[in-house]
């Protein structure tokens, strides 16, 4: 019954969007559950949640997974690559200096 006492409380709503989201999917989700014990869910629910356990969407799911971590790591090697260059161009700056040239090299 620990469960009743919480829906009677309020819920201060979430300070941000996402937050607030979160908050009505929670809730979302624990009317799914209540429905399928109580045995009243429709149709849609019962499929919605026999599609999120299937082999299926389990691979889609993890293959998402996989593309974030790849589009994560090309941006990290493009910002790298950048640092890189920007090295590079401050060495060839201060070799040329030393070197006695008074202009500092720049391709931009």
């Amino acid at each position: 019954m620990a469960i009743e006492k919480q829906k009677n409380r309020p819920r201060r709503p979430g300070t941000t969007v996402e937050a607030r989201e979160n908050q009505l999917i929670a809730l979302a989700v624990d009317l799914a559950e209540k429905q399928m014990i109580e045995g009243t869910a429709s149709s849609q629910v019962i499929t919605h949640y026999l599609k999120l356990g299937s082999t299926k969407e389990r691979i889609e799911k993890d293959i998402l997974i996989e593309q974030k971590k790849l589009i994560e790591a090309k941006t990290e090697s493009i910002q790298s690559g950048k640092r890189v260059e920007e090295i590079y161009k401050k060495a060839l700056n201060a070799m040329q200096s030393y070197s006695g040239k008074g202009e500092s090299y720049d391709e931009d």
